[in-house]
C-alpha cells in the first residue's frame, strides 16, 4: 500500500478526493494500524501559522510555552492530519515546508528551537479538488513536496458493506440506497456544489434504522443537505420518489 510505504520512507501524503468519501476514516484507520497516535486539525481561513506550532500563554503570572497541534506531533513522533489544507492561508502552509522536505525538521522561531521530526512522524493534508479555485489551491511548491492519493466513492458493493455495518440495515435497504447514490451522482443538470456522499448516505441509513420513513430520511439526510434551491430540491425528491415511493 502507498500510504504504508510512504510512512516507511519518511515521504508527506496529501490525499484528494470528494467531500465524503472516506480520507479521514482512511487516515484515522493507517494511524491505528501503524500504532502511531493521530493528530487531526481541520484547516480554516483563520487558522495561523501559531496555531500550528504554539504560542507563549500567560499563566500564574509568568509566560509558558505551549506547543500547538503540529509540534505536539512532533515531538510525539505521531501522525499529523490536516484536513482541507487549502482552506488555511498561503503564510500558514509556508510552515509545512521543511516538514515535507528531506530536511523533516519544524522551527520554532519565537524559542529558537529547531524540531527534528522523528522517523515516526507523518505529515497527511487533504483537500476537496471540487471546491479548487484560484484562491484556493495548493501552491506548486507545496504540493510538489507530497506523494498523492486520489480519492473517489466506493464501488456499488464496497459501499453497500459499509451501509450495513454503519447503519445496520438489511441489504435490501442497503442496495436501494446505493442505487440512489448511483442515480444521484449520475446528475449533470443540476446546479450542485457537490454530489451524494457515502457520509450522507450512511445518515440516511441511521434515520431509516432509527424508525423513520425512506422517503422522510432522504430528504433529510440528501436533499436538503445537498442544495436550498426549491427547483433543484424537487429534481431531486423525483429521484429519491422513483427509488422509494413504493416503499414510503
Amino acid at each position: 500500500m502507498v500510504f504504508e510505504r510512504a510512512w516507511r520512507q519518511r515521504l508527506p501524503v496529501l490525499l484528494k478526493g470528494p467531500t465524503g468519501c472516506g480520507k479521514t476514516r482512511f487516515v484515522e484507520h493507517m494511524a491505528a494500524r501503524l500504532g502511531r497516535p493521530l493528530v487531526t486539525v481541520s484547516c480554516h481561513d483563520d487558522l495561523s501559522a501559531a496555531d500550528l506550532v504554539g504560542r507563549y500563554l500567560i499563566g500564574d503570572g509568568d509566560t509558558v510555552w505551549v506547543d500547538g497541534p503540529l509540534a505536539r506531533a512532533v515531538r510525539q513522533g505521531a501522525v499529523c492530519y490536516l484536513d482541507e489544507v487549502v482552506e488555511a492561508r498561503k503564510d500558514t502552509t509556508v510552515v509545512l515546508h521543511p516538514l515535507a522536505d528531506d530536511r523533516r525538521v519544524l522551527p520554532i522561531e519565537r524559542t529558537g528551537e529547531l524540531l527534528q521530526a522523528p522517523p515516526e512522524f507523518m505529515l497527511v493534508v487533504s483537500y476537496n479538488p471540487g471546491y479548487q479555485n484560484l484562491l484556493k489551491s495548493l501552491k506548486p511548491s507545496t504540493r510538489q513536496r507530497f506523494v498523492a492519493l486520489t480519492f473517489d466513492y466506493p464501488a456499488p458493493e464496497i459501499e453497500r458493506r459499509i451501509l450495513i455495518a454503519e447503519a445496520g440495515i438489511d441489504e435490501a435497504l442497503a442496495t436501494r440506497l446505493v442505487k440512489l447514490a448511483s442515480a444521484l451522482r449520475r446528475l449533470t443538470d443540476q446546479d450542485l456544489e457537490e454530489t451524494i456522499s457515502t457520509r450522507l448516505l450512511v445518515m440516511a441509513a441511521r434515520l431509516i434504522a432509527s424508525g423513520l420513513s425512506e422517503m422522510s430520511a432522504c430528504r433529510a439526510a440528501i436533499v436538503d443537505a445537498l442544495t436550498d434551491d426549491a427547483d433543484t430540491a424537487e429534481a431531486l425528491n423525483e429521484v429519491v420518489l422513483a427509488a422509494f415511493a413504493h416503499n414510503d
